[in-house]
């Protein structure tokens, strides 16, 4: 068995900042680092992708690169955790101890929610920007829409990047005018949520943008059902009413949750619809049960566990699930652990920013900041609910290249 001080699970972006800023801190720690997956993506260029401004190739590299220097890569996947242990299994069978643990391994996306959507995935117009594999597709799908129903879905659980799917709506509909086919075309956005966005000052103008592309809303419909060689997909109300709508091509964002083996652990929140002491599985757990680590939405520790840290998509914290969360959670999390193996107190507070990057066409977009309160908290000195191409030049260039080079380095 091996005992590490911090093991870390998850090798994606928090994984990766947040040992990186440990190790800065003090370079003596011993870390793990729990991550089976070969590759590192940097995900939030997948929308450019599907719009056909950013090479797929260039949003993947080698997961052993971006190890940081004086930490350990288990190269294994959770089975479970056993925190009274201060232990987690593997699914190999191998068995790690730790003094303190940081649970960062993203989100699940839950293909198989919608019944018929894995076997259509790819072909017959049906597409997503949630996958590498995918993103190329899109802009296929894009390309090769000759007018008819264009279909983009927003499930009604937390995703990643909540604004992703808008962003591709709004591309696809500045490629459909550019080539004049937009007036003839019906441009759907079908959102299990209930609207456009969470932060007013946005909301506004994105309303304005929807508007301009003649875009069709559709609140509240959650997309439950696809037929790919029917071209036809089925939307359920909260009233329990069953819509179809035919297409001739559709985006799709799949349901998301915790991953299983955070889920149903006992570092998640307890679902609401079971009993005080009843296990969570499979079976009993309710259907949109999220399964999320249930950290202090300030400081970050565990509510139940206090060695046991988490942040980036898997916590329970009510913020946007985005990489620029991750960026203000890290040194939260980092200085509170920090503080934790010292002795000391939680001084470090996270005030809940998110951000969303929204692209609205080609040349376009509006970065939106905001807190928990939905209130903006914005970077630059001028109103950023304006559509710029300076921002566009934010996301398309400068970003990407401070993720591979300062964000997973713990220097940005």
């Amino acid at each position: 068995m091996t005992h590490f001080q911090v093991l870390v699970v998850g090798g994606g972006n928090a994984g990766l900042s947040i040992t990186s800023k440990l190790l800065l801190k003090d370079s003596k720690l011993n870390i793990g680092i729990i991550e089976p997956s070969e590759k590192h993506y940097y995900q939030p260029a997948w929308t450019l992708v599907g719009g056909g401004v950013y090479n797929v190739k260039d949003t993947e590299k080698n997961e052993r690169d971006f190890i940081p220097k004086g930490s350990t890569w288990v190269k294994d996947s959770v089975s479970t955790f056993e925190p009274d242990q201060n232990q987690v299994t593997c699914k190999s069978g191998a068995k790690y101890t730790y003094d303190y643990l940081i649970v960062v391994p993203g989100i699940q996306l839950n293909w198989h929610k919608v019944k018929g959507l894995k076997e259509t995935l790819g072909k017959n117009g049906v597409t997503s920007n949630y996958s590498f594999n995918l993103a190329p597709y899109t802009y296929e799908c894009i390309k090769n829409f000759k007018g008819g129903n264009a279909l983009f879905t927003s499930p009604n659980t937390p995703v990643k990047c909540g604004g992703a799917p808008q962003k591709i709506m709004y591309l696809a509909s500045d490629n459909f005018r550019k080539r004049g086919i937009l007036k003839g075309s019906n441009v759907h956005f079908f959102n299990g949520g209930t609207m456009l966005f969470g932060v007013k000052k946005y909301a506004e103008v994105l309303q304005k943008i929807v508007n301009r592309y003649g875009i069709k809303e559709h609140h509240k419909h959650n997309l439950v059902e696809i037929d790919g060689d029917r071209k036809l997909a089925w939307f359920e109300t909260p009233e329990g009413q069953r819509v179809e709508q035919a297409f001739d091509m559709i985006h799709v964002v799949p349901p998301q949750s915790a991953p299983d083996f955070v889920k149903y652990s006992p570092l998640a929140i307890q679902d609401p619809t079971l009993e005080a002491g009843t296990p969570c599985t499979p079976s009993t757990a309710s259907p949109n049960f999220g399964g999320w680590v249930d950290v202090d939405k300030y400081t970050l520790q565990h509510n139940r566990y206090p060695n046991v840290f988490s942040c980036g998509d898997v916590a329970n914290t009510p913020n946007a699930k985005t990489g620029a969360a991750v960026r203000k959670q890290a040194p939260v999390l980092v200085d509170n652990l920090m503080h934790v193996m010292k002795g000391g107190s939680l001084s470090a507070k996270y005030n809940g920013y998110g951000s969303c990057p929204l692209t609205t066409g080609y040349g376009k977009l509006v970065l939106a900041e905001f807190d928990y309160d939905n209130q903006p908290t914005e970077t630059f000195p001028f109103n950023q609910a304006k559509e710029r191409w300076s921002m566009w030049m934010l996301k398309t260039k400068v970003l990407p290249w401070m993720y591979w080079n300062r964000i997973l380095q713990g220097k940005a």
